[in-house]
């Protein structure tokens, strides 16, 4: 081999080496983009199931409340009753 064809198949070599490492850091920031959009779906997964969490517990205060108010009733009326009973 020549010195001339030396030096073409090390710059071809060379820039197959560049080409191959421009793909690899491509690959890379794919896979970098692809986490960072599972991150961000995560963190808006985890938002939807505060407010999920916080409307239950909502519902949840308000079914007692109610069912307090209907106790309440139920004996108001079971007194009324027996006034009504006693006269």
């Amino acid at each position: 081999m020549t010195l001339k064809t030396t030096l073409k198949l090390t710059a071809a070599a060379a820039s197959l080496a560049i080409l191959a490492g421009c793909a690899s850091n491509a690959a890379l920031d794919e896979v970098r983009q692809t986490a960072e959009a599972a991150q961000a779906d995560a963190a808006e997964a985890r938002s939807i199931a505060t407010q999920a969490q916080n409307t239950a517990n909502q519902a949840q205060r308000d079914a007692q409340a109610a069912l307090q108010m209907s106790e309440q009733n139920r004996e108001e009326m079971n007194r009324m009753f027996q006034r009504s009973m006693q006269k």
